[in-house]
């Protein structure tokens, strides 16, 4: 139970003045009494609540511990109980694990931020939920975020509708398992016309049909979309490659259905 003392003898503070001693504000000491986790040990006649030395050690205890990171609720709960070196090492231990996921974590959103600037410089309008989709790509250390900045608003709202974040990053990873087939039988030097490059091309339409969800309106922008004249990163580059292959592979592709649905619609 707190003590009540007439005034303010020697060897006690108030508030106030542990506030300015420990560097930290009046409202922190009272969140932490409001807490339970550092209350004054005693209180004055007239209400004021005193601290003492001890409660000054502790004080201190709380802030260093909470520098390493460490919650309030660790703190109260776990690490002022612990008893032996070893506990504490372990403890240490697993908030230096939480610490270095921490800054792995920081150092992506930094990577992050800049490569947003870059893409909100080479944009240079004001779109955020354009932003918003490019950043869920880079999140999802997705280098095709590249293509978001060249959708109209418009194909935007479609493929929200129709994808969410799994689904989305599903469609992807298949668009660039692909791409980077189409890149090898470049490079081999395969023809179009080949049995390997046909089976490649009809498995890349198909996911624009995917993509598309049949609706063959959306296909001239998608070609406006890919049509790439300076690239100005590594998937840009990679995406040249692919539509320089993929734009004859596609003919013969089509010729062989009989029907060529790119000439079929208004560009």
């Amino acid at each position: 139970m707190m003590a009540k003392v007439r005034a303010i003898p020697e060897g006690f503070m108030t508030v106030g003045e542990v506030a300015k001693k420990m560097g930290v504000t009046v409202r922190t000491l009272q969140y932490y009494d409001k807490e339970e986790l550092l209350s004054p040990s005693a209180e004055s006649e007239g209400g004021r609540r005193l601290y003492t030395d001890k409660d000054i050690v502790l004080l201190h205890q709380i802030l260093s511990l909470k520098s390493l990171g460490f919650s309030l609720k660790d703190i109260k709960s776990r690490l002022i109980s612990l008893k032996t070196p070893d506990d504490v090492a372990k403890a240490l231990t697993e908030q230096a694990d939480v610490l270095r996921k921490n800054i792995e974590q920081l150092k992506g959103s930094l990577v992050a931020i800049e490569q947003l600037k870059a893409e909100v410089l080479q944009i240079q309008t004001v779109n955020f939920k354009k932003y918003a989709d490019i950043i869920v790509n880079l999140q999802m250390k997705n280098d095709s975020y590249s293509l978001i900045k060249r959708f109209d608003d418009d194909t935007l709202d479609q493929i929200r509708s129709r994808f969410d974040k799994k689904s989305g990053q599903d469609f992807m990873d298949r668009l660039n398992r692909l791409s980077d087939q189409i890149v090898e039988l470049q490079k081999e030097n395969v023809p179009v016309e080949s049995e390997q490059s046909q089976q490649v091309v009809q498995e890349y339409w198909s996911l624009i049909m995917e993509f598309t969800n049949g609706d063959m309106s959306m296909l001239p922008k998608l070609m406006e979309v890919g049509n790439i004249g300076i690239a100005t990163n590594a998937w840009e580059e990679k995406q040249k490659i692919v539509n320089d292959y993929l734009g004859p592979a596609l003919q013969v592709y089509f010729s062989r259905l009989g029907t060529n649905p790119l000439e079929e619609v208004e560009p």
